[in-house]
């Protein structure tokens, strides 16, 4: 029999260590520590702070930097986890020095900060086009739906939210009624009740509050769109996993390096709406890198999916500089390189229309192939499927049932489960 050496990565060792050898060269730490350390200009910190003379000592802006990026990029974006990384993970121990900020001042950077960081992004950009990074052949624009730390209970219209204000009132009052005419009730439901009606009250004079101090917001056709209290900035959005309050984050890359010139979340539901300040945005920082006046500025590609198609953006690219293209939303149908797909997708939409009882079914008992003799069936992809039931009764019939674990080919999940259950 092997004979190996115990596994002891649960056992914890007091050993010495020396931060500046746990940061090797070629990791993408070491480079955040060189660029951070003496390629930016972190002046802009100074004036922030300014107490040299008086109150406390301030964590340094170069430590809260490289901790909080490095949190980001190993998809840490609660200030309380990477505070906590910098307690007991030794990558962030080295990076950080071994200091130890506390979450609410790694929280209290980066929303005070946020005027002092934007302009380190361009400078990030300024070195990745002086190491020849940047190509300027071709840009592409998409985005990605992000969930905010704000709940959908609290979205909606002013009118909506006023009627819910109405409602909270009503709701409130019905429990002093309800007192004043059961004064026999038991002090346990007293006091559940007063915590009650303090809980609506609060959710009144918050709305109330909010309806006071903004504005509504209205989309691009004029009409008003729902609001958000706790967050609002965030909107209602659809997404494949259903609904979220979140933001719509659109970023422009190059395509050498994958370098993104431009990143921003945007409160709007829709793409088509964000294309052109994201280009405006683009440009304003191509003319801060240096340029190469030999170039032609007007041979730099630019696409985007057909999310952003609208008449408005394309009249507004032809103008642009930029040599573009963008996807409209019936290129499937035109392109017969997707003619497999549309007949595919034709035939799982007529096979979704086969409804037994008033609900949808994706297969027949004419798509499987039962052989009697044998007892044995196959599913419609020629699978053969187990059977896992004799005589089994229902609705005074036997049956024999047969199951099985299918992979589907589909085109949005192409690895889809299904369990098939056939009768006879």
């Amino acid at each position: 029999m092997a004979n190996y050496k115990p596994d002891l990565s649960c056992q914890n060792k007091f050993i010495p260590i020396n931060f500046a050898e746990q940061i090797l060269p070629g990791t993408f730490e070491y480079a955040l520590c060189y660029i951070v350390e003496n390629k930016l200009d972190l002046s802009g910190f100074d004036a922030w702070y300014n107490n040299d003379k008086t109150g406390a000592a301030a964590y340094p802006p170069t430590v809260m930097l490289k901790i909080i990026l490095l949190g980001y990029a190993h998809g840490l974006i609660s200030s309380r986890r990477i505070a906590k990384a910098c307690e007991n993970n030794i990558l962030f121990m080295s990076v950080s020095g071994d200091i130890q900020p506390h979450y609410t001042s790694i929280a209290g950077f980066v929303a005070k900060m946020h005027e002092q960081i934007e302009p380190l992004f361009t400078q990030v950009l300024m070195i990745c086009d002086e190491e020849g990074l940047i190509g300027r052949n071709m840009f592409a624009i998409d985005g990605c739906k992000l969930k905010s730390n704000a709940s959908k209970e609290w979205s909606g219209t002013f009118d909506e939210l006023g009627r819910k204000k109405a409602k909270l009132e009503r709701a409130s009052k019905r429990i002093i009624e309800r007192h004043q005419s059961q004064d026999s009730l038991s002090e346990e439901l007293i006091t559940q009740d007063l915590k009650q009606k303090e809980k609506l009250d609060k959710s009144a004079d918050k709305i109330t509050a909010f309806l006071a101090t903004h504005e509504e917001k209205t989309g691009s056709k004029g009409k008003p769109v729902k609001s958000n209290i706790t967050d609002p900035d965030s909107a209602k959005m659809t997404t494949s996993k259903g609904t979220i309050q979140g933001y719509n984050g659109i970023a422009i890359n190059d395509d050498k390096h994958q370098i993104i010139l431009q990143a921003q979340a945007w409160g709007s539901v829709g793409e088509q709406q964000t294309l052109q300040p994201a280009v405006k945005q683009l440009k304003q920082q191509l003319d801060k890198l240096s340029t190469d006046e030999s170039s032609d500025k007007h041979a730099i590609k630019f696409t985007a999916d057909s999310g952003f198609n609208s008449e408005a953006n394309l009249e507004y690219m032809a103008k642009s500089g930029f040599d573009t293209y963008i996807a409209d939303n019936q290129f499937r149908k035109r392109n017969p390189l997707f003619k497999d797909s549309e007949t595919y997708e034709t035939e799982q939409e007529k096979r979704r229309l086969k409804r037994s009882k008033g609900k949808p079914r994706l297969f027949t008992s004419e798509d499987f192939h039962y052989d009697e003799t044998t007892q044995t069936c196959r599913c419609p992809a020629g699978n053969d499927m187990w059977r896992s039931g004799i005589n089994v009764k229902s609705h005074n019939q036997k049956y024999t049932r047969f199951c099985g674990l299918h992979i589907l080919p589909s085109f949005d999940h192409p690895m889809a489960l299904t369990l098939i259950a056939y009768s006879h």
